[in-house]
């Protein structure tokens, strides 16, 4: 940890809150799945996440057209609702999925030559 008044904390959570897209069309690119077991993917990542964080952005990509959700029911409660990546997302995806090589090449660079 560092010992200065820099708060590496919030930094961090700037660049967890700046992939949480990333990561949730990446989640359901392998299979559809509903709120609750999307942050249990994302805490299990070690990507905090709150249900006031999550609901909000899964109602965004659904109305930008890269999400979009059934109900089903539930033998443990109410019915669930199920979020499945739409074509648009998949493409917002691969898009994604370059520019985050990129960066990270980027950031590579950087460390290696300077």
């Amino acid at each position: 940890m560092i010992q200065n008044d820099i708060n590496t904390d919030n930094i961090k959570s700037q660049m967890r809150k700046g992939i949480l897209e990333y990561g949730i069309l990446s989640i359901l690119d392998k299979q559809d799945a509903y709120a609750p077991s999307m942050m249990k993917i994302l805490k299990d990542a070690q990507m905090m996440v709150v249900e006031g964080t999550l609901y909000p952005l899964l109602t965004r990509l659904k109305n930008q057209g890269m999400l979009s959700y059934r109900w089903e029911e539930s033998q443990q409660g109410p019915p669930r609702k199920y979020y499945s990546i739409t074509p648009v997302g998949r493409q917002v995806l691969a898009e994604l999925d370059i520019t985050w090589k990129e960066l990270s090449n980027c950031i590579q660079v950087i460390k290696d030559n300077h």
